[in-house]
């Protein structure tokens, strides 16, 4: 055997051995904060929801965004990701579900997990993982307040234009053991919060302008009307000269700010009509005008569903469309979620022409029947709505109208988006651009939130946004295949119900995503900024 030397040193050795293995990943490292405390409460309790929390939402999350949990401690755990992405997205369902299992509890009794998510250069053992990496995510979990995410600026960088979420910068933080400062960010996962969290940083910078600028005018206006005045005394009476005006304050560059006038209104659009000696009739409400809809493809398919008057409340019902009932292959080839292809008969049914748009949602919300005002344009269809949001309207809807609306089961949601066809897309096997509101179907810049609901063109079923737009969620609850599924367009709501299935993809996806075929799902009670929905109804 040949002779093994050292080639520093020249010295004969042993071989050198292979070096651990290295890769790049997403580490999320968490743990519950006041763990003690909740032990010293109750120690067999705790100890049992933390391993049933495991079991059921943390090792099933992190599975289901393809990581891997690295392992547990006792009150946190360790988990890597190969996707920057997944990793903060796993982080995000684990605390909004946590929201859900403790609002049942008293406040002192709630398990609040601290999360910190980093992207680095680890080392990877069977059963560990080693590094800066790792260390860095520790610290950021060890900085997060409970119940939030906090992430490194090389995950930001990486997810910024990826996750529909707020994220507030906290400056670059020195933390234990780590030499340079890491650059951090709290994740806000609910719209709403972020536009909070801007609103009030706003409103402090505008109060201390405001209190900067009334500082300034105090001293100018006392430079101007006090001194002049001091001085007048010290003047000898030998120099008679004619009396001078006291100069005026010169007028500052605009109104002065004041906290009570801190947002600037918007000019009216046209002048306002001067009184009249007789009083003006009241106005008529203007009424409220749906998308106007193109035409349908294929009119002999349905029939659009006239909705009744209008309650005395003003409640308008979203428009339906009459789909006839029929026979179709469901699912496809293209994915083993979508696996295997089964015929399917559909009964009669109506469903909305629309996604629930944010006014038709707000209508609920305005009701104290639904859970949050919605934000967006009127016309844009309404987001971050869990499944058990879209629940609540569909129960406040038929409660106020007497009909029987429900979300649409899996199977009638797939009938209509295909539009009588058994292609790829509704129009044909091929990406066409402007057929849908997604990342790369059509020139519309990407948005913070979708663009109003029918700015495409509709399917051959006069349905519009079947596809693109907002996620759409569905009756069923989520099953890994067709194995079992029922054949008669029924919902199917055997098994556990922790996640719903979800349609359509949304316009943050790609065009894989706009397929009718095309399935996915969700936690039950979990908001995510991309989540919509739309309704069905039974014909009585």
């Amino acid at each position: 055997m040949a002779e093994i030397r050292d080639f520093k040193t020249g010295r004969s050795g042993e071989p050198p051995r292979d070096s651990m293995p290295r890769r790049l990943a997403a580490i999320v490292a968490a743990d519950i904060a006041g763990y003690s405390r909740l032990m010293e409460l109750d120690e067999e309790g705790t100890h049992n929801r933390v391993k049933r929390i495991e079991r059921d939402l943390i090792e099933p999350s992190i599975a289901e965004n393809h990581g891997k949990l690295v392992k547990t401690t006792g009150d946190g755990f360790i988990a890597i990701f190969d996707s920057p992405v997944e990793a903060v997205r796993c982080a995000i369902v684990i605390q909004q579900n946590m929201v859900g299992r403790n609002t049942s509890l008293p406040r002192h009794h709630w398990i609040e997990y601290r999360i910190g998510v980093n992207l680095g250069d680890v080392i990877i053992e069977p059963d560990d993982v080693y590094g800066d990496g790792v260390n860095v995510a520790s610290r950021l979990e060890g900085i997060a307040d409970p119940g939030q995410v906090y992430i490194s600026g090389g995950i930001y960088e990486q997810i910024k234009h990826k996750l529909v979420c707020g994220y507030e910068s906290l400056g670059d933080r020195k933390v234990k053991n780590i030499t340079d400062p890491v650059r951090v960010y709290r994740v806000l996962p609910d719209p709403a919060a972020f536009q909070r969290t801007r609103k009030r940083r706003e409103n402090v910078l505008i109060f201390l302008l405001s209190l900067t600028l009334l500082v300034i005018a105090g001293g100018v206006l006392w430079y101007l009307l006090l001194q002049p005045r001091g001085k007048v005394g010290n003047q000898t009476s030998a120099s008679v000269s004619p009396p001078t005006a006291i100069p005026t304050a010169p007028p500052l560059p605009g109104p002065a700010i004041t906290p009570a006038t801190r947002q600037p209104q918007p000019a009216p659009a046209v002048a306002p009509i001067p009184q009249q000696a007789a009083p003006a009739p009241a106005p008529t409400p203007a009424p409220s005008v749906a998308p106007t809809p193109a035409p349908s493809v294929a009119t002999t398919t349905q029939q659009s569903a006239q909705p009744a008057a209008p309650p005395a409340s003003g409640l308008h019902e979203p428009e339906m469309t009459t789909i006839r009932g029929g026979s179709f292959t469901m699912g496809s080839n293209d994915d083993v979620t979508e696996k295997p292809t089964h015929q399917v008969t559909i009964k009669p049914f109506a469903i909305s022409r629309y996604p629930i748009s944010v006014r038709e949602w707000n209508a609920c919300a305005a009701a104290k029947a639904c859970a949050f005002v919605a934000s967006g344009k009127d016309d844009a269809p309404v987001t971050n709505v869990s499944w058990t949001d879209a629940k609540q309207y569909v129960a406040w809807l038929a409660d106020a109208t007497r009909k029987p609306y429900r979300l649409p089961s899996e199977a009638e949601w797939e009938y209509a988006a295909r539009g009588g066809t058994q292609t790829k897309y509704w129009w044909g096997d091929q990406l066409q651009s402007g057929m849908a509101n997604c990342k790369n179907c059509n020139d519309v810049a990407l948005a913070e939130q979708p663009i109003k609901v029918g700015s495409f063109r509709p399917n051959p079923f006069g349905l519009y946004d079947m596809g693109g737009g907002v996620d759409q969620w569905a009756e069923d609850c989520w099953h890994k295949n067709y194995h079992g599924a029922p054949a008669d367009g029924s919902a199917w709501l055997e098994g556990e119900c922790g996640s719903h299935v979800i349609r359509s993809g949304s316009w943050r996806n790609d065009a894989q995503y706009v397929r009718p075929s095309n399935r996915d799902s969700y936690d039950t009670n979990v908001r995510y900024p991309t989540h919509g929905f739309r309704i069905a109804l039974s014909p009585p």
